[in-house]
């Protein structure tokens, strides 16, 4: 029998196995009829380009990745964790922590002033752009304002941002906005999964267009991580400040909000490599009833994209007395 006619009669009896598995067990069954590993796991390849027959060999030609289960595992229902790549822009505005009806106006236009005045091409929403009071688990003050009145708040402000950045808008769900599915799974459990009932469509149905980014999906931009905050389970802890957290945490160049303060923190290891971590600060009213006492600040920032897709610069900005510092 021929090398190719033994390689072919092995690959239609182990047809999801990947090459170089299967390379391994022609060599040990015919150690005389192959020189090595290599030399069969070449013609593997070969076949299922078509390299000897594309006719022939149509039923080992392969345009997709081989699934990696050699023992045919039982199916899995196991979440594949990817980030959310924000790709295609030069300068990314990102605000974070607005907590619609909640926000500051003054504050909030020094930050849409100052992202018209870098020309964005994209803004992020980094979370809690809503502030789902109604919804809380904790104890609500029923004066506040329903979750119908935060939604139309939603809107009127999207229409604004439309209307005076221009520009694609992402939407990254954070901990407040992730009230409203805790909500459904435990008050109405019977509307999870229904389209309808789906946040993010609620969302998309008042601002055309935008991107939603799921809750616990972390973000890059070049090779700039970002995150809101919450996604890390405990949280963040602030020894110093939020931004040493944040690189005690996940050991890379990230920014996030969440925790309603501006600050930076930077490490330089043996080899010389900069890492660098940001909190932005918050753009909501500084002194709640729940934390009339607290070290929030209002803040906003901007990321530059260099088109080599790797390179970055951030610019992490206070907002006081309506000047951007």
């Amino acid at each position: 029998m021929k090398q190719i006619d033994i390689v072919k009669e092995y690959r239609r009896k182990y047809m999801d196995m990947p090459n170089l598995k299967l390379a391994r067990i022609i060599y040990n069954d015919n150690p005389l009829m192959f020189k090595d590993v290599e030399y069969i796991r070449s013609k593997l390849r070969r076949i299922e380009k078509g390299d000897y027959d594309s006719k022939n060999n149509a039923e080992f030609l392969r345009t997709e990745p081989r699934p990696y289960n050699p023992y045919k595992l039982p199916e899995s229902s196991e979440t594949i964790y990817e980030p959310y790549l924000i790709k295609g822009f030069s300068k990314v505005g990102i605000l974070s922590d607005i907590h619609l009806p909640y926000h500051n106006i003054g504050a909030l236009t020094c930050a849409i002033d100052f992202l018209k005045n870098e020309k964005v091409d994209a803004l992020l929403l980094n979370g809690d752009t809503i502030d789902c009071h109604s919804l809380s688990r904790f104890m609500k003050d029923p004066k506040k304002r329903d979750f119908k009145y935060e939604l139309d708040t939603l809107k009127a402000f999207i229409d604004v941002i439309k209307k005076e950045l221009k520009c694609k808008i992402f939407f990254k769900i954070g901990n407040h906005e992730n009230r409203y599915e805790h909500f459904l799974y435990q008050k109405a459990g019977e509307l999870v999964g229904i389209e309808e009932f789906q946040f993010s469509n609620i969302i998309k149905a008042r601002a055309e267009g935008i991107e939603i980014i799921e809750s616990n999906r972390y973000m890059k931009l070049n090779e700039l991580n970002g995150i809101h905050g919450h996604e890390y389970i405990g949280g963040i802890s602030a020894p110093v400040n939020v931004a040493r957290g944040l690189y005690l945490r996940g050991k890379t160049s990230a920014f996030q909000g969440h925790n309603h303060s501006t600050s930076e923190h930077s490490e330089t290891d043996m080899n010389g490599k900069i890492t660098t971590t940001w909190s932005i600060g918050c753009l909501c009213e500084l002194h709640p009833e729940y934390m009339p006492l607290n070290k929030w600040n209002w803040g906003c920032a901007v990321v530059y994209l260099d088109n080599n897709g790797v390179d970055y610069q951030f610019f992490n900005k206070r907002i006081f007395n309506g000047k951007i510092l």
